[in-house]
């Protein structure tokens, strides 16, 4: 089991594992970078088929916050926790709490949030055993409606506004006459189609849960494809909204999408596959900075600040994607090395 020596690793501050006997939690928490602030990253609790696939999972998901963070210009560093089981089987009270008590224990280095199987309510339970708990005193969303904490809404909105930027910049065409090909429908896939449905936008969707699949075709829609075809289907967009590293040798020459723009964190497999995508004429909106807005949601919940603010602020998220585009036509390198140098230079 590496560590240090993983490729993911990136000069990660503090890496810290737990496992609590009692409830059976086994978790890990990743703190990458805290120069501009506190860590903040949401939890995610996932069946890893073992430790070293759980362990590249949170340093990849906690590096890929730092930047996010410096890129939608907030003041707070990155970090990342995993819960190693199924979040539809295993889950528990208990579980969430001693997550909690983890939390508590590195003293505000790391702050937790919901993420991919961990719903706002469980991070309430963590919270009873750490102050270092995000997003569960939200009053409004972009909206202007009142939130329940959970930062998913504004996600895909930031990601709707992410996609639309890079089709108006590659494709110039409405999104009424584009198809768009939908890798995962949960809390964020699942409004994404909502936002291209309403929209005009023709989907095909794809999730390996099946009532989040007949939730979206019953509502927008959308064809049906295998998970492990959706990268390859004839669309204008393909947007990843599920695990990372969907974009990967196996599946890079098979897409025939000319934007790729997504909710899902590290959707390249490896930095080098952005040059790749660049020579075959695609668009790739980077992962950090289109998925940006569950963390500016975050934030706006807890300074002085309003709905129309925080919406405001979102939507930044278009601007700063169409500059990264610009610059990475004008100097004739992927998009993804463009925004790291970016945010690099504001964090280290």
């Amino acid at each position: 089991m590496a560590v240090f020596s993983n490729s993911s690793f990136s000069e990660h501050e503090h890496v810290a594992f737990h496992h609590d006997p009692v409830s059976g939690l086994k978790a890990i928490i990743a703190v990458h970078n805290t120069v501009l602030g506190p860590s903040l990253g949401g939890c995610r609790m996932y069946p890893y088929s073992n430790d070293d696939e759980a362990i590249t999972d949170v340093l990849r998901l906690s590096k890929g916050m730092t930047y996010k963070a410096a890129m939608a210009n907030l003041p707070m560093g990155g970090g990342k926790s995993v819960i190693i089981g199924n979040p539809h089987t295993d889950k528990s009270p208990e579980i969430m709490q001693a997550m909690g008590a983890f939390v508590e224990s590195l003293g505000g280095q790391y702050i937790v949030a919901e993420d991919s199987g961990i719903a706002v309510s469980d991070v309430h339970l963590m919270a009873q055993q750490t102050k270092h708990a995000g997003g569960l005193n939200a009053k409004f969303t972009y909206e202007g409606a009142p939130s329940d904490g959970n930062p998913a809404p504004s996600t895909a909105y930031g990601t709707f506004v992410g996609l639309k930027a890079a089709v108006d910049f590659a494709l110039q065409k409405d999104l009424s006459e584009l198809t768009v090909a939908i890798q995962g429908v949960g809390q964020v896939g699942y409004r994404l189609a909502k936002h291209l449905h309403e929209a005009g936008a023709k989907l095909i969707i794809a999730d390996t849960f099946g009532p989040a699949v007949d939730k979206a075709q019953s509502e927008f829609g959308a064809k049906v494809v295998d998970i492990n075809e959706i990268h390859a289907v004839d669309a204008d967009v393909l947007a990843p909204c599920a695990l990372g590293a969907t974009i990967n040798p196996t599946t890079i020459n098979s897409i025939k999408a000319k934007v790729i723009a997504g909710a899902a964190n590290n959707q390249l497999l490896t930095e080098s596959l952005g040059q790749v995508l660049f020579d075959k004429g695609i668009t790739y909106a980077p992962d950090y900075v289109i998925n940006a807005a569950g963390i500016i949601d975050i934030h706006h919940q807890q300074v002085d600040s309003s709905a129309a603010k925080m919406k405001a602020h979102i939507e930044m998220i278009g601007t700063t994607l169409t500059d990264i585009f610009t610059l990475s036509q004008a100097q004739q390198r992927p998009t993804n090395i463009v925004a790291n140098e970016l945010a690099e230079a504001k964090f280290k």
